[in-house]
């Protein structure tokens, strides 16, 4: 009789972790262990095997992905001022980052900005949170990932993606500009997307704004000393970010950026 039963992994001794896999076959059989579940991501990126059914599978994933992209489109479509936070998801209630960016998603939805977060706890609640609570449009764009993440409670629009690359597009898509709060690499990857896209001309006009002068003049005195040092950026793209400490100056530049006074 087979056995239907997902085998055990081997554990590490010292972590209690299972032992990567070594083989397609394997790794597959592991993704039945909570520790190993798969993402929609890591399929589609992970190279494939010589008899991995996978490489001639991949084509046809495209069209899971072309509906992932239709559904963003069509949910997203009325936004036309939007306004991507980012930031932890880790930061308390209690936290200062976490008070400031509830005043700045007030804020933003009192200036006829549509607030759009990763839709999870944290820095993301905290900006929903305060659009939600100003009557604004709160958007949360929440991700799948092998541990749960809840939604925050504070949305009154929310859509959930497979692919970080389809979400990201999003953000991009319907943003002025971002706000960027306190975070982790999930974070300084959206700060330097939108850097990037920004001097290349992909997009135009589209602010910046760094929040907690504190936090973010380690990274500010590197890209001087080293990478402006070094010539690898121009002193033209350092000017691309602004920096401040305070919801309402955040507000008011990406207002003048998006010429937003008069509304």
């Amino acid at each position: 009789m087979a056995d239907t039963q997902a085998k055990k992994p081997k554990l590490k001794k010292d972590t209690g972790k299972p032992i990567e896999p070594e083989t397609v076959a394997e790794a597959k059989e592991l993704e039945k262990h909570p520790y190993w579940q798969t993402t929609e991501d890591e399929i589609l990126l992970r190279s494939p095997e010589p008899e991995d059914k996978f490489k001639s599978s991949d084509s046809w994933r495209v069209f899971r992905i072309m509906a992932e992209f239709v559904g963003g489109f069509d949910e997203l479509a009325t936004i036309t001022h939007g306004v991507s936070v980012f930031g932890s998801a880790r930061t308390k209630e209690t936290d200062p980052n976490y008070i400031a960016a509830r005043e700045t998603g007030k804020l933003l939805a009192e200036a006829g900005f549509e607030v759009i977060t990763g839709g999870g706890p944290g820095i993301m609640e905290a900006a929903n949170r305060g659009a939600f609570e100003a009557g604004g449009v709160s958007v949360g764009c929440n991700i799948e990932l092998p541990f749960e993440q809840i939604p925050n409670p504070y949305q009154n629009r929310g859509l959930s993606f497979k692919y970080f690359f389809v979400r990201k597009t999003m953000f991009t898509k319907y943003s002025n500009g971002y706000v960027i709060f306190p975070g982790g690499y999930g974070t300084m990857d959206e700060v330097f997307e939108a850097l990037t896209l920004i001097q290349t001309k992909k997009i135009r006009n589209f602010p910046i704004v760094l929040f907690s002068s504190n936090y973010w003049k380690g990274l500010l005195s590197w890209l001087t000393s080293m990478m402006l040092n070094e010539k690898n950026i121009n002193a033209e793209d350092l000017g691309l970010i602004h920096l401040t400490d305070s919801p309402k100056d955040a507000v008011d530049f990406i207002t003048k950026c998006c010429d937003l006074d008069e509304k």
